[in-house]
Parts: C-alpha cells; structure tokens; sequence
C-alpha cells in the first residue's frame, strides 16, 4: 500500500490505456523489423525446431581436425560474433508454460482488484483519460470477457501441463520477457476500457443484470468456443506425434499452422465482445490482436518455410501459412 501511493504521482502521468496499447504496437512493428533483416531473423526470430543458427561454437584445434574444410573457411566477423554470443543467451521452450501461470494470475489478480476495488485498480484508475473511455463497457462485457479470457488461461495452462511433450528446443531470451509482458498486459487490456462503469458499481456482480444476447455476441461467442475447441484438438494431435513430422490431421491439409490460426480467432472474438457500445472493437484488445496476428504470422511463415526444407517444397506449397486465402 505504501510503495503504491509513493508511485502513484509518476503512475498519474502516463494513461495506462495508452500505454498498453503503445506497448503491442511497439512488440508488433519490432518483430516484424527483425524478421525482414535476414541475419537478426536467423539468429533471434526463429526458435525451437525452426531455428537455423546454432549456438556459437568453439572453433578449437581439436574441432578444426574434426572438420577438414574448417580451415579454409574465412574466420567469423566480430560482429558476428558478438551477435551469435547475443542469441546465444536462451532459455529452455519449456518456460512456455510460464506464459499462461502469469495469465491465470494476471486474470486472478486484477478480477480481485477490479471487484474490491483495491489500491492497485485505483492506481490504474486514475491514469485514465476522459477521451479514452468516453463510451465505457458493460458490467456484463467486463465480466464475460474476464472469465473468458480467465478460461483461455487456464486451458493453455492444463494444455502444456498435460499434454505437451518435453523438448529439448529453446528460445531466446527476450521471447520469453515479451511472452510475459503480453499476458501481463492483457490482463488489464480486456477490462480498463470498462473503468468508469467499475467506478459507478457498488457491487459489480450484484449489478450484473440479464439482457439478451447482443449481435456481437451471438456472432462471436461462438467463434471464440469453437476456435478454443480447434486450437485444443491441434495441440492434442501434434503432442500425440512420435517424432516431427508433416503433420496429416484435417485442420493441418490446407494451413500450415491452424493452432495459430485458432489463437487469432480467440483474440479476434475478445476484440469485439469488449467493444463498447457503439463500437465495432475495443481499440486496447486490438492492438493486442494486432500483436498476436504479427507474432504468430511471422512463426507461421517460419514454420511452412521449415516444412518446405525438411519435407520438400511440393509438400506445403498449396497449403497457407496462417489465414486462408490470405496468408
């Protein structure tokens, strides 16, 4: 309590709204820098299976006889160096699971703060612009979109602790801070555009009333079910492979990596059942989306890219990346 009302004057100047939604934009427009560069792509973008650049070597005497074209190659750039010492710095792709710990806490975390209305809500609560929430969400949005999102935590959370197989592949370091940054970030994402409707609550659950189903909701509650469904049933198959192979499974046969594509839809129905009324989207979930869209897109195009190479061209060339007939 004390550490946060020393904080709060240098919280007050910076609208949190804003802030998360410069935060995704920010991950979305560097991801997509470091993938156009080709020696950043090879060395910090690609991970796990599809990683093309190894770990520094020690080129000693004894790997030099090991290698008879070793000394004819030319010696390796301190630049290069210097960055293959950077990617080098990995964790394990096992600290995945770590992601959606952070999102169920997160989700946790901020139901409690958003219902009492705790210092740390208030904290957040008093960034907040006029301008950004001039039409607020619904008691009944920011409760469905929490729990949904509490859901899509929780699911992944079982998903790698049950049926993800242990793998020897890592990531690069930096993967793993944004992965937590964007969950973090998305705790508060799919409820602080309803901040003035929390404020005038008493009692959020006791002011939830029933109406009927909106149009947007109708529409895409369903997609968010059935994209949860499809990302699960794709995680399932690829965990039940014996070794990785050309995956076979209907979802597989026209996208190269329909589990992404899931994961876009699940984001994409959240971006419109927290749109406030009036509203076709809620901007902060967006840009959210829009991060997941460029994260996941440039893995796609990784990944169809590694198939090509493995199992040969003809193999994924009538199969799209990530969104059919689009990507």
């Amino acid at each position: 309590m004390e550490y946060i009302q020393r904080a709060l004057p240098y919280i007050q100047t910076i609208d949190v709204i804003d802030l998360l939604r410069g935060f995704f934009l920010t991950a979305a427009c560097t991801i997509l820098l470091a993938n156009s560069i080709p020696f950043i792509r090879s060395r910090f973008v690609t991970y796990g299976p599809r990683a093309t650049a190894a770990e520094p070597k020690d080129v000693s005497s004894e790997g030099n006889k090991s290698d008879p074209n070793a000394s004819k190659r030319p010696p390796q750039s301190w630049s290069n160096h210097f960055l293959d010492c950077i990617a080098s710095l990995q964790v394990p792709h096992s600290f995945f699971i770590q992601f959606y710990v952070v999102s169920v806490l997160s989700s946790i975390l901020w139901g409690a703060q958003i219902y009492f209305k705790w210092p740390l809500f208030e904290a957040v609560s008093s960034t907040i612009r006029e301008e950004n929430t001039q039409t607020p969400m619904s008691r009944n949005q920011i409760l469905l979109c929490w729990a949904l999102l509490l859901f899509q935590g929780v699911r992944r959370l079982y998903e790698c602790m049950s049926i993800v197989k242990p793998s020897d592949s890592k990531m690069w370091f930096p993967h793993w801070i944004i992965g937590l940054a964007f969950y973090v970030a998305m705790g508060m994402a799919i409820w602080v555009e309803g901040i003035p409707t929390i404020r005038a609550s008493d009692s959020l659950l006791r002011d939830v009333r029933y109406s009927s189903p909106s149009l947007k909701m109708f529409a895409f509650l369903p997609v968010f079910i059935l994209a949860s469904g499809i990302q699960y049933d794709c995680h399932h198959y690829l965990a039940s492979l014996k070794k990785y192979t050309l995956p076979s499974h209907p979802a597989f046969l026209n996208v190269v990596s329909p589990h992404y594509t899931a994961e876009c839809a699940i984001y994409l129905s959240l971006t419109v059942l927290a749109a406030p009324k009036a509203a076709i989207v809620n901007k902060t979930v967006l840009s959210g989306l829009v991060f997941v869209v460029v994260n996941l897109g440039v893995s796609a195009g990784n990944t169809k890219e590694w198939y090509a190479k493995k199992f040969g061209e003809e193999s994924v060339q009538h199969r799209w990346k990530m969104i059919p007939y689009l990507y």
